[in-house]
């Protein structure tokens, strides 16, 4: 196993499991590092009281980082059994308890559990290559699951395209060697 750690807040340095090989590939530290920057520019009162969903989520990285800075709820999305395995074991040794762990299709994510409020932030890292994002983002609008104004944190290979869905306007956009990650936000009526 590998380990990549928590960047900042309470849970600061603080180590998750990683698998070896290809199947789950998480977020770099440095990648990671650099969205919470850039994030943190766009929210104001920071991550406290925000919901985060996590798609595709592989080790739950990015939605125990939400948490260590201090978000109410993550929701952790994958559909590999490997995954939601150590989404769990990881959630576990955080010992945090503000978080829903489900294994479903992003790309078919159907509707929020019952007493789940929307998220204000979605974190979409899907396989590189196979035209997910869109289906991802399609899933969240029509299953309702986005916060009017939410934030929507993309990662792709650099070498796919990304054509914005109407509903979303880009905000930023930032190239990391081969890895591309897109800021994008859910436009209100």
């Amino acid at each position: 196993m590998r380990e990549v750690r928590i960047i900042s807040g309470r849970n600061k340095g603080r180590k998750l499991l990683v698998p070896q090989g290809s199947s789950i590939r998480p977020t770099s530290d440095r990648i990671r590092e650099s969205i919470f920057n850039i994030l943190n520019s766009y929210l104001r009162g920071g991550f406290s009281g925000k919901v985060v969903a996590d798609l595709f989520s592989g080790t739950g990285a990015l939605g125990l980082e939400t948490l260590s800075r201090g978000a109410q709820l993550a929701i952790f999305v994958d559909k590999q059994s490997d995954a939601i395995n150590l989404i769990k074991h990881n959630v576990q040794n955080f010992e945090e308890e503000n978080t829903l762990v489900l294994k479903r299709d992003a790309t078919r994510i159907g509707t929020l559990p019952n007493g789940c409020i929307k998220a204000n932030i979605a974190f979409l890292d899907p396989p590189y290559e196979q035209g997910l994002v869109s289906k991802a983002l399609e899933s969240l609008i029509y299953n309702k699951w986005l916060e009017p104004n939410a934030l929507c944190i993309i990662e792709m290979s650099a070498k796919e395209t990304f054509n914005c869905l109407v509903e979303f306007e880009r905000v930023d956009e930032r190239k990391y060697g081969g890895t591309i990650i897109y800021f994008i936000r859910f436009k209100t009526n």
